[in-house]
């Protein structure tokens, strides 16, 4: 298998396989008018020249018409040795014809199939919840506060009870906790990346059975549903350590299954096995901190006992 560069705006890229050049062929990112140089080859030289090489007839054929993108040939020199300017100094790089700079695993594209799929395991989920949680908390509390003092401040000017003011705040402080949870979860679930930025930051996804990505409903249904796996003394949780396709509850009554970025897309080697870094590093300091938790709550009972013998 040859290892290929093509050219794309003053960019040098590859090394790619063939089997990626006719890919890129095929999804309209080059074009017969591409140029393109493998070792062995003199100088770099249109796609179309190459053709029968890379076995694209059938697929030249359909985009048989002249291509309308820019002539690079004066540029061989440059794209060759690497001189080419950099992304975003040369002539064209306000040019409407550059290729997108962001780096997306799903987009809102279509599912490929046909490739491994890597699912994410009991790990790499309570990460990327650990990150959620403390988005939210923060969130919440802030939000929280200022409705605390909003409504003492009524209360107040209305004369009423702080009993009554106290309880007010924390029921409406509930509240909007569970509704921004909601919103949040939801929103990015059904979103073009099917992540929560704890998701994000882990680099994987939610999304349906057969890579589909699901809909606002079903996000919220799913939401819903992490209450069931949350009363089955998180044991619907759990499951998701043990089942084939590390489902969680949640997952089953949704059809839905967490994956890496990179599932389900043209890029599938780019799918991590491993745990990586940042799901290392949160979950340790996801047990540091909750270590520390439950020795401060040990050294607070053996206290209260203490006073009170």
């Amino acid at each position: 298998m040859s290892e290929w560069y093509y050219a794309e705006g003053q960019q040098r890229q590859g090394p790619v396989p063939d089997t990626e050049i006719r890919q890129l062929f095929q999804r309209s990112q080059i074009t017969l008018d591409t140029l393109v140089w493998r070792e062995g080859m003199g100088q770099w030289a249109e796609l179309r020249s190459v053709v029968d090489e890379l076995q694209l007839q059938s697929l030249a054929a359909v985009a048989a018409e002249p291509a309308t993108g820019f002539d690079l040939r004066g540029d061989y020199a440059a794209i060759d040795n690497g001189t080419a300017p950099l992304p975003g100094t040369g002539p064209l790089s306000a040019s409407p014809y550059s290729a997108p700079a962001s780096d997306v695993g799903f987009a809102g594209a279509m599912p490929v199939h046909g490739a491994e799929v890597v699912y994410a395991g009991f790990w790499k989920r309570l990460a990327a919840y650990l990150i959620d949680y403390v988005i939210l908390t923060a969130s919440s509390m802030a939000i929280g506060a200022i409705v605390g003092l909003g409504i003492g401040g009524a209360a107040s000017l209305a004369g009423g009870g702080s009993t009554t003011a106290g309880v007010m705040s924390q029921v409406i402080g509930a509240l909007i906790g569970f509704g921004i949870s909601l919103a949040y979860y939801a929103w990015f679930h059904a979103s073009s990346g099917g992540a929560t930025p704890g998701k994000m930051a882990i680099g994987i996804k939610v999304v349906r059975s057969d890579g589909d990505r699901i809909t606002m409903a079903r996000s919220i249904g799913r939401y819903f549903a992490t209450l069931l796996s949350s009363l089955t003394l998180l044991i619907g949780y759990l499951l998701a350590a043990f089942t084939e396709r590390k489902q969680a509850l949640h997952d089953m009554i949704c059809d839905t299954v967490v994956v890496d970025k990179w599932a389900f897309t043209d890029q599938p080697q780019r799918q991590r096995h491993e745990l990586g870094a940042v799901t290392i590093v949160i979950l340790i300091i996801g047990g540091i901190l909750t270590a520390g938790v439950m020795v401060a709550m040990v050294v607070a009972i053996g206290a209260i006992a203490k006073m009170a013998g």
